[in-house]
């Protein structure tokens, strides 16, 4: 493909990277424009320039991204989602939970422990976005009582829910790392340790030097352990390795249940609750739908090809060779917002690149996964970012500025390819 047919290719995506911009630029407010709005465009340029010339083909395109599989399982998990939220804060699972937490944790240490058990829910039940949906709500709560930045304490979970998902052996991403390089996922974790655990001591000092400014709190009400339960169940039907939306069901039955019997709604008042959570996920489900619509288009003209056929141009030495494949598996992360799909594409490539300069494979499957990691990361709109947005009503960017992890993670990849570390594995 040449250099022109590969840029018309991957042009949707940066026209809504330059509208989004651009317009945040001029509104010297990067909070004020929809990225709804912005990926809307972006998707009527993208039908436009899909090629032939039946209009209704190229929206068939666009539609058939838009309800892919993976798109519409993530919105079932959105709906959910949102109908389990709402109902369990009308019962008052949010406060009970955060009373809880604050029962058990000295104020200055809500922001690492929250990390930590974060760290440690997501390393269980292998799904970020299932941790995500557990634990925001809490989070939220907890900011919300502490008088906290929202933003502050959703980034603290997200970036926890990256860690896990990054390592845990039962993680999609591990089994697609893996599975490409033809490596065990212990041998492939022994690496990714030694890249990841310097970046989450480094987030974890932070979070306690941030800790220390915050005030004790007076006025902690005690543990009410029948309004926790939903949460309790979710966690550990979580961590038992159910499906999240089996998970997601459970709890909502739970809630309901609970909130009938002791009065907080009667069931029709319950079914508005749910109603009201579902609706509370409208956006975020346009703007996933928009976004896959998207990236089917780029990638049916071929951007997804050029773009790693430049990135793997011109390699020279291990250490040139580790970058690209970390650059490659980065920027198609970008364009699908989605990292286990682009471990997926740039898999065989890394392999054959890992073949060629005598990478150890290992190494190389702990770099798909973790450099697909730090590019979710940065993007708002990928699914962690859209759920942890739509849990609580804020814009995606104002999330990114405290994602602390994500930002260490990137730091320690870059270091481990510069200084060919860890040593062993290089």
């Amino acid at each position: 493909m040449n250099n022109l047919k590969g840029v018309l290719a991957i042009s949707p995506l940066l026209v809504f990277i330059t509208l989004y911009l651009v317009t945040s630029i001029i509104a010297g407010d990067f909070y004020k424009v929809p990225i709804s709005v912005a990926f809307m465009i972006s998707g009527i340029y993208a039908v436009a320039i899909a090629g032939g010339k039946n209009l209704q083909k190229n929206v068939a395109v666009f539609s058939r991204g838009a309800s892919s599989p993976n798109i519409m399982t993530m919105l079932w998990i959105f709906v959910l989602a949102g109908a389990f939220a709402n109902s369990a804060k009308a019962i008052g699972a949010v406060d009970a939970t955060v009373n809880t937490m604050l029962s058990l944790l000295p104020s200055n240490m809500v922001l690492p422990g929250l990390f930590i058990a974060t760290c440690f829910i997501s390393l269980s039940i292998g799904t970020s976005v299932g941790t995500i949906v557990a634990l925001v709500p809490i989070a939220s709560g907890l900011a919300q009582t502490m008088q906290l930045d929202v933003a502050l304490l959703t980034a603290v979970v997200v970036g926890g829910a990256f860690f896990g998902d990054n390592l845990s052996f039962i993680s999609d991403t591990t089994i697609a790392a893996t599975s490409t390089q033809g490596c065990k996922m212990n041998d492939k974790f022994r690496v990714n340790f030694f890249i990841t655990l310097p970046a989450a001591i480094i987030t974890l000092a932070l979070y306690v030097f941030l800790g220390q400014e915050m005030q004790p709190l007076v006025n902690v009400h005690g543990i009410n352990y029948l309004k926790i339960l939903p949460y309790i169940a979710v966690l550990s039907t979580a961590i038992a390795g159910m499906n999240v939306m089996l998970v997601l069901t459970i709890g909502l039955a739970i809630t309901g249940v609970i909130g009938v019997l002791d009065g907080s709604f009667d069931v029709f008042e319950w079914f508005h609750s749910m109603g009201d959570g579902i609706l509370s996920m409208g956006e975020l489900i346009i703007i996933t739908m928009l976004a896959g619509g998207v990236f089917e288009i780029v990638q049916k003209k071929g951007g997804i090809d050029f773009i790693i056929a430049k990135t793997t141009a011109g390699i020279k030495g291990k250490r040139g060779a580790e970058a690209v494949i970390g650059l490659m598996v980065a920027i198609v992360d970008l364009c699908t917002a989605n990292n286990t799909v682009a471990i997926i594409s740039t898999g065989n490539i890394a392999r054959r690149i890992s073949e060629r300069f005598e990478l150890d494979k290992r190494k190389v499957a702990s770099l798909l996964d973790t450099c697909s990691c730090c590019a979710q990361g940065f993007i708002p709109y990928g699914a962690q970012m859209l759920m942890a947005a739509g849990l609580t009503q804020l814009n995606p960017v104002r999330i990114m500025p405290y994602l602390f992890y994500p930002m260490a993670l990137t730091l320690c990849v870059v270091v481990a390819i510069i200084f060919r570390l860890p040593r062993r594995y290089s």
